[in-house]
């Protein structure tokens, strides 16, 4: 499944409970320069929270609004956690500290395995936490992801955020058929979360599929499910 990379802000921290210090965070982060030396150009700007594996989000999705430049932050300190069992993180923190140092604010890292963080982080004890996650592989659900990451009730809220104006928007989605109409109030509702700057989504990890030139048919599947089919043959 192609994992999306985001930060997440915590809304309910000294410094990111403050709407203007969110949006200099989003305007200090430069994703170009994450993904050509971290990932060497192997990933996408994300646009969203959802990325390739929904094939239909980004042709509904509008244009991300422009954030103010040149605002910066008057040294509010803050920490940023992440961890180790990917490897790539610990770079991207490295990476986000001098960008966001750039903007004005004093940056600590905290930087562990996944397993000694995670109860922190779910606790709010951190300004800001980067994850990769593959955002709709437990239930194949944009709804319920949603709802886990950025509802008030939500079980995986990171970023500690709780707003009831997006909670009325994914309760809309959740209502509503699949197909189109289920689609466009999906998006409707990301947007209502990037509007808060309740997390910053960085970019979409491409996948990479080996196959052999024996293989022909192989299925490129986005959610990684399938590798072959009936037509699938090796010769």
């Amino acid at each position: 499944m192609p994992r999306t990379n985001t930060l997440y802000l915590n809304n309910k921290s000294e410094v990111f409970s403050q709407l203007e210090l969110r949006k200099v965070a989003a305007a200090a982060v430069d994703r170009e320069q994450i993904i050509r030396t971290v990932y060497e150009n192997h990933a996408d700007i994300a646009e969203g929270l959802l990325g390739p594996a929904l094939a239909w989000a980004a042709p509904i999705r509008p244009e991300a609004a422009t954030l103010e430049e040149g605002k910066k932050a008057n040294g509010e300190k803050i920490v940023i956690g992440t961890f180790t069992d990917r490897a790539e993180l610990p770079e991207v923190a490295a990476l986000l500290k001098q960008q966001l140092e750039a903007a004005g604010f004093q940056v600590e890292l905290d930087i562990r395995e996944y397993a000694q963080i995670e109860n922190d982080a779910l606790s709010g004890k951190f300004d800001a936490f980067i994850l990769s996650r593959a955002t709709v592989l437990d239930s194949g659900d944009p709804v319920a992801y949603m709802q886990s990451d950025f509802g008030c009730e939500g079980s995986f809220n990171l970023g500690q955020f709780c707003s009831e104006t997006v909670d009325e928007a994914l309760t809309h989605a959740d209502l509503q058929p699949l197909g189109e109409q289920r689609q466009k109030a999906i998006i409707a509702a990301e947007q209502k979360i990037l509007g808060e700057f309740a997390a910053i989504p960085l970019l979409h990890e491409r996948v990479v599929q080996g196959e052999s030139a024996r293989v022909t048919d192989a299925v490129r599947d986005p959610s990684e499910r399938r590798l072959i089919d009936a037509q699938t043959k090796v010769n």
